[in-house]
């Protein structure tokens, strides 16, 4: 029987970070991958011969710069793509939005629509940059448990509590973030439909069942603004060579710390004696032991399916069970032999002939109605979209004079109303896009050579995750730090001793961030009295 000091359930790259510091920290570590490939959903994979895709993560926008830096990820090959374009909204009257880095380009930009606007944006930036530092410490901290009276949790409580006491008013503006929606709360600012669209539409992106409108759903202004970019992690932005490029320099930096990592090694339960974890065992019946155990999976897997339900007390069943997980978001990867060729950002004459991404979410009321389609089982027509053209600036990515396409989308439903999610019904939803990106880069169906459809049901499947939702659950309120996954067991603790939570499941939740994996593994090693590496 092989023994190992710690076993990570999942390759993805939360468990590679956890892994990464245990081994840095001396631990004897093993990383077992069901699928024949690690990365979870952080892979690029060759669809196509010569075509390396971005399955499902698509861009590395969130990947903390401590954690680069702790694993020097950039010295093992994580290279961001210099040289893309502006991001950049079309909207249906012919006007565009193009996103400007530098805030008086970007005053001029929304001039065009409004001259209040405008005149707003910068106190809008100001106010977001007196926010957003705390939230981005909030990021690598352990939720207290505030209710059960321990005194131990009380100092855990009051130690937070110290730790950001200068946060004075600004604890409003959190909460804020937290619970309005980001209609609401960019309307403290801005008054143009427009305006509020191009900001405001990247909740139609969060995968949950959230619309710009939904309350909560505010905290998504922030996400984009929670990475550092100018440390010596380098900015963030398109990975050279796919996402999979991240989930390589994380196996490489663990081989130099003595990682082991196992692909096709599906684990069938955890291995529990007495209330503590002992180990795993393997589907194929192989029994691993280890002291602890990090589990990189959603939770609804790890304490409905690999814990045995007698070590568990029925309220955190209960609890797991009714976490929502359900998504409507879709991806779909294309191969062309041409880029769309966008109108009005060609008339537009930039320097840029590529635009570094494309938002397609034309009105506030339009999103609503496709928010609206997708709850009720139905496939939104006109769909939120950001899209994004790798081989535009990452010739690696593609054969010669070809191109791969990337759209993440909203507003479809993870049930059909009526039907299933056959091939029917995915190749209605390829229609639906490809119409949509044809409106404001005509003839672009003609270049189109491969396509890959992901609806999800299939990203469930694929990545098991379940509802398809890639952040493993919804991110409002009720779900997020203390109560993430389920309230008391936040700390990425578990109700089973020595079996520990390092997924996107735990705070601060979804996105290629790495810091559940970090925040986890001090925990563990705080449990094994080590020190954090």
């Amino acid at each position: 029987m092989q023994k190992y000091d710690a076993v990570i359930v999942g390759a993805g790259h939360n468990g590679l970070v956890c892994a990464n510091y245990l081994g840095k920290a001396g631990l004897k570590v093993l990383v077992l991958e069901r699928r024949e490939i690690p990365g979870g959903a952080t892979v690029t994979e060759e669809l196509w011969p010569g075509y390396k895709i971005s399955v499902a993560s698509y861009i590395m926008s969130l990947l903390q710069p401590k954690i680069m830096i702790d694993l020097d990820l950039r010295r093992h090959g994580v290279e961001v793509v210099e040289g893309s374009g502006p991001s950049f909204q079309p909207f249906e009257d012919g006007r565009s939005l193009v996103f400007w880095p530098d805030t008086a380009r970007m005053v001029e930009e929304i001039a065009k629509f409004s001259k209040a606007d405008a005149e707003a944006y910068p106190k809008f930036v100001a106010h977001m940059d007196k926010v957003i530092p705390y939230m981005r410490r909030l990021l690598f901290e352990t939720p207290p448990d505030p209710t059960t009276g321990r005194i131990k949790d009380i100092g855990r409580t009051m130690s937070l509590a110290w730790r950001f006491r200068d946060i004075g008013g600004h604890l409003y503006d959190i909460w804020d973030l937290l619970t309005l929606s980001a209609h609401d709360y960019l309307k403290r600012w801005f008054e143009s439909d427009q305006v509020l669209t191009a900001y405001g539409s990247y909740a139609s992106g969060a995968a949950g069942l959230i619309s710009p409108k939904t309350q909560g759903s505010a905290y998504v202004l922030a996400r984009p603004l929670l990475r550092e970019g100018d440390t010596a992690a380098g900015p963030g932005g398109l990975v050279k060579g796919g996402m999979g490029s991240i989930t390589k320099a994380l196996i490489a930096a663990g081989k130099e710390n003595g990682v082991e990592v196992r692909t096709s090694a599906p684990v069938a339960k955890i291995d529990i004696a007495g209330g503590q974890a002992r180990g795993v065992v393997l589907q194929n019946g192989e029994r691993i032991e280890a002291k602890v155990i990090g589990a990189n999976l959603q939770a609804k897997l790890l304490y409905l399916n690999l814990i045995d339900k007698q070590w568990l007390p029925a309220e955190v069943i209960e609890a797991v069970q009714a976490l929502r997980t359900d998504s409507i978001a879709f991806k779909i990867n294309i191969a062309a032999s041409a880029l769309p060729r966008w109108a009005a950002y060609d008339e537009r004459r930039l320097n840029d002939h590529n635009p570094g991404s494309i938002t397609i979410a034309e009105n506030t009321e339009q999103l609503e109605d496709a928010f609206y389609s997708a709850r009720n089982g139905e496939m939104a027509k006109r769909p939120y979209m950001w899209i994004t053209t790798p081989s535009a600036f990452d010739p690696s990515v593609a054969p010669p004079g070809q191109h791969v396409i990337n759209v993440m989308g909203g507003h479809v439903p993870y049930k059909l109303k009526g039907r299933e999610w056959d091939e029917a019904a995915k190749e209605e939803l390829f229609q639906i896009v490809l119409k949509q990106i044809c409106r404001y880069a005509p003839g672009f169906d003609k270049h189109i050579t491969h396509r890959q459809v992901l609806t999800p049901p299939d990203i469930e499947r694929m990545f098991a995750l379940p509802g398809g939702h890639v952040h493993h659950g919804e991110m409002s309120m009720d779900q997020i730090f203390f109560r993430r996954p389920i309230a008391h067991y936040a700390d990425y603790r578990t109700p089973v001793k020595s079996l520990y939570i390092c997924s996107a499941s735990a705070h601060p939740g979804g996105g290629v961030t790495g810091v559940p994996g970090h925040n986890a593994a001090r925990e563990i090693l705080k449990d094994l009295g080590k020190r954090m590496p």
